[in-house]
């Protein structure tokens, strides 16, 4: 593999994950522009080390045709390492607090910009590029097509009953909010 190659690779990395990042920080999550790159760039950087460890051992057993029988390479190994690594660094954004969980979307960009590195590191363009253009569709499109009402819990200490109930359906109403129950 020669650098203008292993310059590309990177380049492509950095730019598709950044861009990837700079999302998730502009909506002040948890990991975003120098996490989504250093994954991305380090699982580019692994992919690539996988396919020279690959293209050298199918050199090594051309050059030695007597034990080529014996060697083998997989492209799989090292990079089934990077998936498993990068699941406990996407954990790590994952938040519960009291009954919600924050960071899932998080996590689950920085796994898939480890794929897009595995991609781009392998010399996968049109995979890298086609898993780019569905995150970036997935996070900020898909949003504007599936509308999740947000629901919260709210609780009100009061004195008077009667009071605290026909103030509180006024301001629900005036303000078009749905109340899904009261228990007074």
């Amino acid at each position: 593999m020669n650098w203008q190659t292993i310059s590309i690779r990177l380049l492509i990395s950095i730019v598709m994950s950044g861009i990837i990042g700079y999302e998730r920080e502009y909506h002040s999550r948890p990991a975003g522009v120098r996490t989504h790159m250093m994954v991305c760039i380090g699982a580019t950087i692994i992919a690539m080390i996988q396919e020279q460890v690959s293209l050298d051992a199918i050199n090594f057993a051309i050059e030695n045709p007597e034990i080529s029988s014996v060697v083998r390479y997989d492209k799989t190994r090292i990079i089934a390492q990077v998936v498993s690594g990068v699941g406990f660094l996407g954990a790590g954004t994952i938040m519960v607090q009291k009954r919600s969980v924050y960071g899932l979307t998080t996590a689950a960009t920085i796994w898939a910009v480890a794929a897009l590195g595995i991609a781009i590191g392998l010399g996968y363009y049109d995979i890298g590029l086609g898993g780019f253009i569905g995150v970036m569709v997935t996070l900020n499109i898909i949003r504007n097509f599936i509308h999740i009402p947000v629901v919260k819990k709210l609780k009100i200490s009061y004195t008077d009953r009667e009071k605290t109930q026909q103030l509180l359906k006024e301001y629900f109403k005036d303000r078009n909010i749905k109340v899904r129950n009261i228990n007074f």
